[in-house]
């Protein structure tokens, strides 16, 4: 085996080892730009709105995630308050979504939060090395206990 084959397999077993590390610790927050939305999530309203659709006399206690919120629809989520108040939902282009949590649309619509970071109650918070938001938005390490690659302890 020849030194460069030698240097390739070095460096490929490094690139290995690299990818096991950051699949092992991906609860870190990664942001990209398309909309992370699961269908099935659903905001309970902390007090009931009228249902706008036409001939309905229902009040909604509850909107889907990502629910059309065109000027058709009446907007039904701009300024809500859902989940005992920890969601915040707006309409944000034409769709429901918690600017309290939502790293696509933190604190405003539109507003994205960088890489490393998650949406910590309308800020964009660095869950890296944060000791107050370890990995998530409100983990804490325990006292004297230092937050590295979003774990408590990592070493």
């Amino acid at each position: 085996m020849g030194t460069s084959s030698r240097k390739l397999k070095a460096i490929f077993s490094s690139l290995a080892v690299t990818l096991l590390f950051m699949i092992s610790h991906s609860q870190v927050a990664f942001s990209f730009d398309f909309e992370d939305v699961d269908e099935e999530e659903v905001y309970v309203l902390d007090r009931p709105v009228p249902d706008h659709s036409p001939r309905s006399r229902l009040l909604l206690s509850s909107i889907r995630k990502g629910a059309q919120c065109s000027a058709d629809h009446k907007n039904i989520c701009n300024g809500v308050s859902a989940n005992n108040g920890t969601s915040l939902l707006h309409c944000c282009k034409m769709h429901c979504r918690n600017i309290l949590g939502d790293k696509n649309n933190c604190g405003k619509c539109g507003s994205k939060c960088k890489f490393g970071q998650l949406c910590c109650n309308g800020t964009c918070t660095n869950v890296f090395d944060n000791e107050a938001h370890c990995g998530k938005c409100n983990k804490k390490c325990p006292r004297g206990v230092r937050c590295e690659f979003g774990n408590c302890g990592y070493a």
